[in-house]
């Protein structure tokens, strides 16, 4: 790896210390080892609080910042300071990831709900039997939309698409105990809310 040229900063320039954030990420670009650590220890507290606030979940939060980390690695170079600041370029990505991940935690949940619902259909001869279970699907699938992403997530891959928790954790990158926690607790909560729903 090739030593960082030092910088030099003009009045008036993005980079300067008006913009600290900017100026680490340009010293990344160059390719600068230790930049990339400093933005994390700087910045990775505020851009997790900004992501929490749009999924609700410590979990999926962690990992959206993850994300956002290595496109920065990756991607540093799509960073223009005569464009904006350091902070609000990584604010960008952070919200993008964040409603992304919404967004795609809330699409698995509506397809596993229609699978569901298909399957219950799919092998109830019994058209009384039938209509019994397709309103239980449909009272699990919204006593799901209740519980955290998390949870929801890995109890829809257990119990849709018969995934082992082993499978499980493996998929989702999470330890195999934290797996059987998510869905020990949201069974529980599931059971919950079946039983108060009308």
């Amino acid at each position: 790896m090739s030593e960082a040229r030092p910088e030099s900063v003009t009045p008036g320039d993005p980079s300067a210390d008006s913009d600290p954030c900017g100026k680490i990420l340009l010293r990344i670009q160059r390719g600068d080892d230790g930049a990339f650590e400093e933005l994390y220890r700087g910045q990775a507290t505020i851009l997790l609080a900004a992501v929490l606030r749009i999924v609700r979940n410590r979990s999926l939060a962690e990992e959206v910042l993850q994300d956002v980390f290595t496109d920065v690695w990756r991607s540093s170079s799509s960073f223009d300071p005569q464009r904006g600041t350091g902070r609000a370029w990584l604010m960008t990505m952070c919200r993008r990831r964040a409603i992304d991940r919404v967004r795609s935690v809330q699409a698995q949940q509506n397809r596993d709900f229609a699978e569901g619902v298909k399957e219950a259909h799919q092998q109830s001869p019994d058209l009384g039997e039938d209509v019994v279970e397709h309103v239980e699907a449909a009272r699990a699938a919204t006593a799901l939309k209740n519980l955290p992403a998390h949870q929801a997530e890995a109890i829809a891959l257990a119990y849709y698409h018969d995934l082992s928790h082993a499978e499980i954790a493996r998929r989702l990158g999470v330890p195999l105990g934290t797996i059987k926690s998510r869905i020990r607790d949201g069974m529980r909560q599931l059971r919950v809310h079946m039983e108060v729903a009308p």
